[in-house]
This record gives structure tokens, C-alpha cells and sequence, in this order.
């Protein structure tokens, strides 16, 4: 396929406002692909070069683009003019490719690449490095636009920025497998638990097409074949709340409980490489990003553990080495910074709390009763209880935990662990799979104490969607307050609540340098209704995500989630979660019952 029919695919779904319509439209694209198309495709289709848990950017700003831009037309400042007019560096590049083809008499290029020469063009210039790199950068995207059309042009601008911007999710691209397969929804649960086990999404539709153009397919086989692979993160599991220990016996039967940390949800993956024939580990966030560079003392698990490869799901957690006291997650997320990496792993140690095996020497463990993955884990590091830690001089624990089938019991664990400093207890029902996301009761958290931090049983993970500017004494930080959201049942943010209370003056200022490193000239298409009332002075592309307490959850006629935030306080930012990954408004209707 040529790029330029790619694009105008990308401009239907662009222009379409119904999921329902948009599946069709991906339907239509994939039938028209090869099957070596489709999973560039796919990632092209969500603004990327890789799959989400691997990463390459293109480390160009606007700014940067916009010069390559000026390249085409031999004018300092043509570009930026028309940017700040427009106020979307894609509609700029179509402008321009169309203005300049118009000048030479050419519709289209007589060097229009296909779908795979533009998608390897981009990687190659992705991957640009060292002394000059910026400039080499540039001539590269330079030859691209002028083997462009217009609307190519104005897809390939908004995906070095990272700023596609079609308007649909992951499920929609599972709804159009589905519909691939039947004309309905029918296989899309099957193929949501598929893509949980193994998070590619470009390598399950061109397994899951492939199948589908065969004489006679065989889904379910398709299904059960694609599962785990040592390197590509699983979806973690995630909790569901309930308030008291008594509801969660009567829900779950007899359950594990175990320590609630404050840190950094990880995911190891450790396997020998095929090319080196050495131990290779690499960690993954419960956002799926590669954050392996953050803990050089990964190497270390190769002492303490006894298999040829395995996938872990665990806590980092930063702590004293002269107390041996934990830290706070905030100093644990201190690790992220890309530079000075060495300096922090001495003045923040880590440790690892392993509390699950997914996976052990190729095979899946998923399936697996809980308490049977418990036993292997144990026998991994070599200890003689559930309890006991593999080796005190080494960075990797198993995570402490007690079998009961008594409240009291839960209860008393989850008031030890708060007096400990943790944030309480995860109770998980004995002899259950593992399943990614929320979905069933199988994790449950008890995180605060009545009255801890507000009446409301938990916190909230609320999207950062603009801010106002700051008066008096803040107007220096140049925030005062910010305007937060959550996500509703069709993905789209909307608005729960404004914050100016609980920031000190350090977190102002990273507020507003975080925020400013994804400003946008007009209300994002992501979210939904906001009431005149709330239009922030400055908007913001949905990326930072912040936690915050609040008394409780009214009704509210002003903010488009219907609830608004009764004195919500900021606690912490959440570098560890995408937007994606907030608190939804169903989660906000639960929490309304549990603090009733």
C-alpha cells in the first residue's frame, strides 16, 4: 500500500466520530494490507515506531520540524507563521507540501513511497545518533516530506511529534480483528486476554489476519498458541477496593494478604540472549515502559535466583541502608532520570519485593492456582518459608504474606502494615489465576484508615488537563491551581475536579514544567465536555497524571463526571502511569458506595 492511501485512511478515521464506525474503517484498512504491512501498520495507527513496552522516539521538537518545513520552502520563518495561525504542526506540513507541489505542477511526488519504505525511513531517522544527529535528523525528514503528498505530509509531522491524535483506544483495533473474524464483537474478549498475555498488538493482528484469510480458520488455536514470551511484558494485575476486612472474606474465601508498598510496580523479565548467550534482564513498568536503565543492580538477580529465564511481578522500593527504613514513593521515583543514574542508585538504593511468577523457563504459569505460584517462587530463591528472605545482602525479597480465612486476621495485618509505614494490605484469593487489569475479585486493597486522609476509602489517579495561572504570592511559579479529570466509559477525560491546595512550592514548579512539556494550543480531542466556568488558561495535552485525597465525592452539575472532588489535596505526581491508566468514573462511583 502506498503511504498516501494510508493516509487518507488515517484522515477518514480522523473524521469519524462513532467507535462503532471507526472499527468499520479499520476494517477496511486491514483488508486492504499485506500481511507484511500490517504490523508496521499498527503501530504507525497509534503514532509509534514499536510496541508500547519498547522505546523509540524521534527526539525532534516542533520547533526542530518546523525548520525542516522551512527547508522545503527556502524561507526563515514560513513554517512558525503559519503554525501560530493554525496551531497544528500537521495541517502546517500538509500546507506547505500542497503550496510547493502547486509551484513545481505536480500532484503528487514521483518518489511516493509505500507504507513500509515511510514506516523504515522513520525508524532509520528515529534511531539517528551521536554528533550531528540532529542535522542528519532533519535532511531525513526533509527527503520524506518532499516524497509526500499533503495529507501524508500532515501524518508524518504529527507522528514524529507524537501527536496523531485519531481518537480511538487499543479495543477499538481488538473490536476490528473481531469484526475481521465474524462481523461482530464476538471474539474481542478472547482477544483482549490474548493481547494481556503477550502486550504486541502489531504482533497478534497479523497472526490473528493471517488466520482470518485462511480457507477455514481456526481462531481458538490462534488464541491459545499466542501466550507468553519472556521479553514482552504481560498486563499486570491490578486491585479492586473494598473497605472492610469482614466484606472482602465474604467476596473472596480463604485468601493470601500481604504488604501494601509504597513504591515503583515492576515487572522482570530475565532469559539468555539469543546473539550473546548471556543473562539479559529487563524491567518493565505497570505502563509497560522499558525502565531497566533505572536499576542497575537487575544484573544481581542472577545470584540470588535458580532458572534459565522467568517473568516476576514486584515492587522497587527505595530505602535508608543505615536504618533500613523504606522510602517514599517519591524518592523511589527519583530512579527514572535518565542521567546521573549511578549517583542515585548509591544515595536511593533499592530493594525488590517479589510477590508473583508469571512465567518460569518458557512455560506460562498464568493459569496457575496463586498459591501453587507462591511455592515456586520460593523455591526460585532458595528459601525455606514464605516469609524469609532469599539472601539479606542481596536486592531481591520475597514479599511477606499469611493464608487465612479470618477477618480479624486480615484486619490485623492490614493495621500492622499501616503502623509500618505501608499503605496497608492486598489481599488476593487464594487459589486464583492471574488475570491483568481489574477485572473479577481476585486482588482486593485495603489502602487507608478511615479518617487517614480524607472520608473517602482511597485515593484518586486524576489526569492533568490544564492549569490556571497564579495569583498573589504564586504567581511566580506562574500555577495556581490545576483543572484534573477522570476517564468515563468511552475513553474520554473529563473534568472532576480543580486543585490549588496542597502543592508545596517545589511541586508548583514541576507542576508547571511538567505541564509545560505538553502544552496545546486548543482543547485536546481526548477530552470531553468542560463547563465554561472551568476553561483553564492554559491547556494541556493529556500525559501527566497525579494522585490525590479528597473528604468525599459529590454530585455535580459543573463537571462533565457528574461528581466533583470535595477538598482535594495533591499528594504525589504518578510518573509511573499514563493517562490511559487515571481513575475511572466507574472506579469513582464505587468508591461513592464504599465511603456511604
Amino acid at each position: 500500500m502506498k503511504f498516501a492511501e494510508f493516509a487518507q485512511h488515517l484522515k477518514a478515521l480522523e473524521e469519524t466520530p462513532s467507535r462503532l464506525a471507526m472499527t468499520e474503517q479499520l476494517v477496511a484498512l486491514f483488508n486492504k494490507l499485506e500481511i507484511v504491512e500490517i504490523q508496521p501498520a499498527c503501530y504507525l495507527l497509534q503514532g509509534r515506531l514499536t510496541p508500547q513496552y519498547e522505546s523509540l522516539e524521534f527526539n525532534l521538537s516542533i520547533k526542530m520540524l518546523l525548520r525542516a518545513l522551512n527547508r522545503l520552502v527556502s524561507e526563515v520563518g514560513y513554517a512558525e507563521r503559519f503554525y501560530k495561525q493554525l496551531g497544528d504542526v500537521g495541517l502546517v506540513a500538509e500546507k506547505i507540501i500542497l503550496d510547493r507541489l502547486a509551484q513545481i505542477g505536480s500532484v503528487v511526488s514521483q518518489k511516493e513511497l509505500d507504507l513500509i519504505q515511510t514506516f523504515d525511513t522513520l525508524v532509520l531517522l528515529a534511531k539517528e545518533s551521536g554528533e550531528g544527529s540532529q542535522e542528519r535528523k532533519l535532511d531525513r525528514l526533509v527527503e520524506l516530506f518532499s516524497s509526500s503528498d499533503g495529507l501524508s505530509a500532515r501524518y508524518i509531522a504529527r507522528i514524529v511529534i507524537g501527536k496523531l491524535r485519531l481518537g480511538f483506544s487499543t479495543m477499538t483495533i481488538l473490536d476490528s480483528l473481531s469484526w475481521m473474524a465474524d462481523g461482530n464483537k464476538h471474539w474481542t474478549p478472547d482477544l483482549e486476554k490474548t493481547w494481556e498475555k503477550r502486550a504486541d498488538l502489531g504482533c497478534l493482528a497479523t497472526v490473528w489476519i493471517a488466520e482470518c484469510r485462511q480457507p477455514k480458520p481456526n481462531y481458538p488455536d490462534v488464541l491459545e498458541s499466542y501466550t507468553v514470551r519472556v521479553g514482552t511484558p504481560v498486563m499486570p494485575a491490578l486491585c479492586q477496593r473494598l473497605n472492610s476486612a469482614q466484606e472482602i472474606i465474604e467476596k473472596l474465601g480463604e485468601v493470601i494478604v500481604e504488604p501494601k508498598y509504597d513504591g515503583l510496580r515492576l515487572q522482570i523479565h530475565l532469559y539468555i540472549d539469543d546473539q550473546t548467550h548471556q543473562p539479559t534482564v529487563k524491567a518493565y513498568s505497570r505502563s509497560l515502559e522499558d525502565c531497566t536503565h533505572m536499576f542497575p543492580e537487575l544484573l544481581t538477580i542472577t545470584d540470588q535466583i535458580n532458572c534459565q529465564s522467568c517473568i516476576l511481578d514486584c515492587e522497587a522500593i527505595g530505602f535508608d541502608p543505615l536504618t533500613g527504613k523504606l522510602k517514599v514513593f517519591q524518592e523511589t521515583i527519583t530512579r527514572k532520570r535518565k542521567h546521573e543514574v549511578e549517583t542515585h542508585s548509591q544515595s536511593v538504593p533499592i530493594r525488590f519485593y517479589v510477590f508473583d511468577v508469571i512465567a518460569l523457563n518458557g512455560n506460562s504459569l498464568l493459569a496457575q492456582p496463586l498459591i501453587e505460584r507462591k511455592h515456586i517462587l520460593r523455591d526460585l530463591f532458595s528459601v525455606t518459608g514464605p516469609t524469609e528472605q532469599p539472601d539479606s545482602r542481596g536486592c531481591f525479597y520475597i514479599t511477606p504474606y499469611i493464608e487465612t480465612k479470618d477477618a480479624s486476621e486480615v484486619h490485623q495485618f492490614h493495621e500492622t502494615a499501616l503502623a509500618d509505614g505501608l499503605e496497608g494490605a492486598v489481599i488476593k484469593q487464594r487459589d486464583s489465576q492471574y488475570q491483568s487489569g481489574r477485572k473479577g475479585w481476585r486482588w482486593v486493597k485495603i489502602k487507608e484508615t478511615e479518617g487517614s486522609q480524607g472520608k473517602l476509602s482511597d485515593t484518586l489517579d486524576v489526569v492533568m488537563m490544564g492549569y490556571y495561572k497564579g495569583r498573589g504570592k504564586r504567581t511566580q511559579f506562574g500555577l495556581g491551581a490545576i483543572l484534573t479529570g477522570v476517564i468515563d466509559s468511552f475513553g474520554k477525560i473529563v473534568t472532576v475536579g480543580k486543585i490549588g491546595t496542597g502543592m508545596s512550592e517545589d511541586q508548583l514548579r514541576e507542576l508547571k514544567q511538567l505541564g509545560d512539556e505538553h502544552l496545546s494550543v486548543t482543547k485536546p480531542e481526548e477530552y470531553g465536555e468542560v463547563d465554561k466556568s472551568l476553561q483553564p488558561d492554559i491547556w494541556l495535552e493529556p500525559s501527566v497524571v497525579i494522585e490525590v485525597a479528597a473528604d468525599e465525592l459529590t454530585e455535580s452539575p459543573v463537571h462533565s463526571a457528574g461528581y466533583a472532588m470535595r477538598f482535594p489535596r495533591l499528594l504525589k505526581i504518578r510518573d509511573d502511569k499514563t493517562w490511559e491508566q487515571a481513575t475511572t468514573l466507574a472506579e469513582i462511583q464505587q468508591m461513592r458506595k464504599l465511603s456511604a
